[in-house]
């Protein structure tokens, strides 16, 4: 299977089983389409408006293409059975030290912090108990993951560097690296939580919706308020003093902006370089869904988007994107490439009870709890569920030419609109698309334009 596109005034062919990428002449990606059309060269003389000569040097480069194994290949994945042969460990945890914020977002998928149960923040014993488990459970893998997550993190600072504390001292038994991560709304970056983060976190996501009558009105406190001159104050003094350490500013984007470009744009023009303005993750009944309808305005969006990336880009200067980063050249291992993030048997959350779920999206579901920090994982049935939740054991991925970039797609988010972590959710899959396409043409055309490698 090839996919061919044009953008940026490029010719683009992917082949999506060895993951080979060229840009091509008119005549050749015409060749190309015509062969993934017929799989014959017969009759392309005929059909294309170019000179033989010109269509007859496309078809023998095209054949060498094929021969070599680089172009129209096979997808030998699929026989390996590498899914079932793995044992895969835990790599990652999501420790939900708050359920509980300060915020009441309109649009929160965790219910203003409190995932549809009483508000309560995570012990230290829970956490310690957490750590244990993430250790224990992580086979001879050396580099481990912990993000605190919530709700607001930081209505637990203490216990977060508590558990930091215990986990730097327990990571040494083990002969293994803890990389932590901490999510937050941004509104209590003091000047003792920013040098503690600075200092202790490897990446930090801090929360801000663009533009202020956007953020306004979707991030407000508890009274009603929004937060934007609070948060964009706390997050640029946070940025000026990060020097340089990984950060990303993420905002969410719904109905009532998909005009998002802008919002991206603005936090851009306010100073941060790293930036990630994701869709909203809520039940297609809510007033801020994406829906069907959305999609081709969203799909214009992100056209917008990536021509204000690479122009500013082309000035020497230019932002992040996080759905724009993208490998064109090895990529993600195999496993990832087939099955994702892992959830449910590499990458698990724990809730401030210390049940354990697939994912921090799955905490307020209690069929998908998959354990406890202090039992263990007991419910393998699940796991095993999860594990097989890959881009062939679903008929949409399987012809799917972006399938080992999304990787099947989220499972909560299938869950959540289709009621099944193996079904689809097409308005996910077509956005997804959208951006892989984007992501790489933006990244050949600045390639060849000498701006990236």
């Amino acid at each position: 299977m090839v996919h061919a596109f044009k953008k940026f005034g490029l010719n683009i062919v992917l082949d999506v089983a060895s993951g080979s990428i060229f840009t091509v002449d008119d005549v050749a990606f015409d060749v190309i389409n015509y062969f993934d059309r017929n799989r014959t060269f017969d009759g392309v003389y005929e059909s294309l408006n170019f000179e033989k000569a010109e269509i007859e040097e496309a078809v023998n480069e095209v054949k060498k293409l094929i021969e070599e194994g680089v172009l129209f290949t096979e997808d030998e994945y699929k026989d390996l059975n590498l899914i079932e042969r793995r044992n895969p460990v835990i790599k990652s945890l999501c420790l939900h030290v708050s359920h509980d914020c300060d915020l009441r977002c309109r649009y929160c998928f965790a219910s203003a912090g409190s995932f549809k149960q009483e508000r309560k923040l995570m012990s230290l014993e829970v956490g310690k108990k957490a750590i244990d488990f993430l250790l224990e459970n992580s086979g001879s893998r050396k580099n481990l993951e912990v993000d605190f997550f919530g709700g607001e993190p930081l209505l637990n600072f203490d216990v977060v560097k508590k558990i930091v504390e215990y986990a730097r001292e327990e990571e040494k038994k083990y002969n293994k690296h803890i990389s932590f991560t901490l999510t937050t709304n941004a509104t209590a970056l003091s000047d003792e939580v920013i040098e503690y983060l600075n200092e202790n976190m490897d990446n930090v996501v801090l929360s801000h919706d663009g533009r202020p009558e956007i953020n306004d009105f979707m991030r407000i406190d508890r009274e009603g308020r929004g937060t934007y001159d609070l948060i964009t104050q706390n997050i640029l003094k946070f940025i000026k003093k990060r020097n340089g350490k990984t950060y990303y500013v993420r905002g969410t984007f719904t109905s009532r902006n998909l005009d998002f470009s802008k919002d991206v744009l603005h936090l851009y023009n306010l100073g941060i370089k790293e930036i990630s303005v994701e869709p909203v993750v809520v039940d297609e009944t809510s007033p801020w869904a994406i829906l069907p309808q959305h999609v081709d305005r969203i799909k214009e969006e992100y056209d917008a988007l990536a021509q204000e990336y690479v122009n500013e880009k082309l000035k020497g200067e230019g932002f992040n994107f996080f759905h724009f980063n993208i490998d064109i050249t090895g990529g993600p291992c195999v496993s990832k490439r087939l099955s994702g993030c892992g959830a449910g048997f590499e990458y698990v959350a724990v809730d401030p009870d210390g049940n354990i779920f697939p994912c921090h999206q799955f905490v307020d579901k209690p069929r998908f709890k998959l354990g406890t920090v202090f039992d263990g994982i007991t419910n393998f049935e699940l796991v095993e569920e999860f594990k097989k939740n890959n881009v062939y054991e679903k008929d949409e991925c399987s012809s799917c030419w972006a399938r080992f970039y999304c990787s099947g797609g989220c499972a909560a988010a299938n869950y959540n609109m289709c009621g099944d972590v193996k079904k689809s959710y097409n308005v996910s899959c077509e956005l997804e698309r959208k951006r892989v396409e984007l992501a790489i043409a933006a990244k050949l055309y600045l390639m060849e334009k000498g701006i990236e490698k």
